[in-house]
């Protein structure tokens, strides 16, 4: 057993750490904090369901989002004329706003997400023809 004193935004405590053999079972020990622990948030509200995405269509290119991040706007819909650089679609990343610009001069052929929508790397956009 090894006594270890850590401190988690700004509140010290003391805990006790023992170190397992590999493959054995973890041993779950309480340790007395050196002050109350705060009080645990209450758990998020589920997400209601996210309506489905449009179907790529086909011989139609995808843009996709090239990091994880959420929509924080769409700029086009389906059957709009778009130009090379305009803005398709705004993704907030590491409290940043990226600009998702078209690659090409295209017609929006489907817009695959919402306002609001968390996407991971590599989801599907905007489909462009």
């Amino acid at each position: 057993m090894k006594n270890l004193k850590i401190t988690v935004n700004g509140t010290a405590y003391d805990v006790q750490v023992e170190e397992v053999a590999a493959g054995a079972a973890p041993v779950v020990a309480s340790a007395p904090a050196a002050k109350p622990a705060a009080p645990a948030a209450a758990p998020a509200p589920a997400a209601a369901p996210a309506p489905a995405a449009a179907p790529v269509p086909a011989g139609a290119e995808t843009v996709n989002s090239p990091m994880p991040g959420t929509i924080v706007s769409v700029n086009v819909s389906a059957g709009q004329n778009v130009k090379k650089g305009d803005v398709l679609v705004v993704l907030e990343a590491m409290k940043m706003e990226n600009e998702i610009m078209a690659p090409r001069d295209a017609v929006v052929a489907g817009v695959q997400v919402n306002k609001g929508d968390s996407v991971d790397s590599g989801t599907p956009l905007v489909s462009l023809q």
